[in-house]
């Protein structure tokens, strides 16, 4: 039976949303929480462009895809694991139609070495306005 560490946080990633850590550990086994693209410190959001009371106005999908990228590539740092050992990958999209193959293309780009397993679902909305949001498992 395996003992699930103390929680991991990173001081590079965006602050969680809510009360979860960025990661944990179970055994070999690295589960982070879901991952945007906001910025540490700010509430800037790569890639987004809000209105005043907060709506989306318009949005850069691969602008958002490669700060995701980063902030999963940081937890992993901080965590102890690497890129390299991502083996399952949950895609959240608030725009499949629109979005999907601009996000698999970049995909493509990041995981060209290595590809782990993936899902990609839609859904009407993430907690920030952001249109992406990845949920990553690692080996550590």
């Amino acid at each position: 039976m395996y003992k699930m560490s103390d929680p991991i946080e990173s001081s590079r990633a965006p602050e969680p949303v809510g009360l979860y850590p960025h990661a944990r550990r179970v055994g070999d086994l690295l589960f982070l929480s879901g991952v945007g693209p906001r910025e540490r410190g700010t509430k800037k959001i790569p890639g987004v462009e809000l209105n005043h009371a907060g709506e989306i106005v318009s949005y850069d999908i691969e602008t958002q895809c490669r700060s995701v990228f980063q902030n999963v590539r940081y937890i992993l740092e901080d965590a102890g694991s690497a890129w390299e050992k991502i083996v399952d990958v949950t895609v959240f999209l608030t725009n499949m139609k629109d979005d999907f193959a601009a996000y698999n293309k970049i995909y493509a780009e990041y995981f060209a070495d290595n590809r782990p397993c993936r899902t990609t679902v839609e859904i009407s909305s993430l907690p920030t306005p952001i249109a992406v949001e990845l949920k990553v498992i690692a080996t550590i």
